[in-house]
């Protein structure tokens, strides 16, 4: 199976080398190395692997562990091959080819573009996002306008306002990006799913970073058409 496998590293030469061997130790064969972020001495890079299915995850994490200075930020299943900012041209394309099924299309594509498990497009009602204090019960919810195969039903949403792109930790401890389209309180939803044996990492900031670009240039693409889209019609089709 494909893992994705969250490190943060000191940025020297030759740590990265360590990491690698210690994964190739474990059994894990890289396919894929991303750098995150590099900043005052440290580095969080993201590491695609394939990994024996019946082998133990706790032997890699093991082996993490003891090396210096390193600290495993997630380790969780990845959906597909690994894919790059190429694949993002590639996407809008698709959008602007078919306009009529831009945001399914939008949406269908996010969790492979970033190694999460589901994604869902929700309109959020003014009252809802406007309440001050108000019971959440009193307030239309978000509806989902529609989800990518994978989303759980029923869909349970996070407190998604105020409405700017940002990472979510959920109360289940599952991992949220989202990042409004800026029409009629469209919104978009990336989720990594909680697991005791495989605990996700949250969203880096590069990560929703391109979230919400792919998210705006689709908005200006589909224009008027994400208004009609945003009656609820299709939620976790399957």
């Amino acid at each position: 199976m494909l893992l994705r496998v969250r490190v943060t590293l000191p940025d020297r030469p030759g740590a990265l080398g360590q990491v690698a061997r210690t994964l190739g130790v474990a059994g894990a064969d890289i396919v894929q190395v991303v750098v995150l972020e590099r900043l005052g001495g440290r580095a969080v890079d993201d590491f695609t692997v394939v990994w024996p299915g019946a082998s133990r995850v706790e032997r890699l994490l093991a082996g993490l562990a003891a090396i210096p200075g390193v600290q495993v930020d997630g380790v969780w299943k990845a959906i597909g091959a690994p894919v790059n900012g190429g694949h993002d041209a590639e996407l809008l394309a698709q959008v602007a080819a078919n306009p009529a099924d831009g945001l399914a299309t939008l949406v269908d594509a996010m969790p492979g573009l970033l190694a999460a498990d589901w994604a869902a497009a929700a309109v959020v009602p003014a009252d809802w996002a406007s309440r001050t204090g108000a019971p959440r019960a009193l307030a239309s919810e978000p509806a989902v306008t529609y989800a990518s195969w994978r989303a759980p039903s029923p869909l349970q949403l996070p407190e998604v306002t105020p409405l700017r792109a940002r990472p979510l930790t959920g109360a289940d401890n599952t991992k949220y990006a989202v990042a409004p389209f800026g029409r009629d309180g469209l919104v978009l939803v990336l989720a990594r799913s909680a697991d005791d044996e495989l605990p996700a990492a949250a969203f880096h900031v590069t990560e929703v970073d391109r979230v919400a670009q792919l998210v705006r240039a689709a908005a200006v693409i589909l224009g008027d058409r994400l208004s009609t889209s945003s009656v609820p019609a299709v939620a976790n089709p399957m």
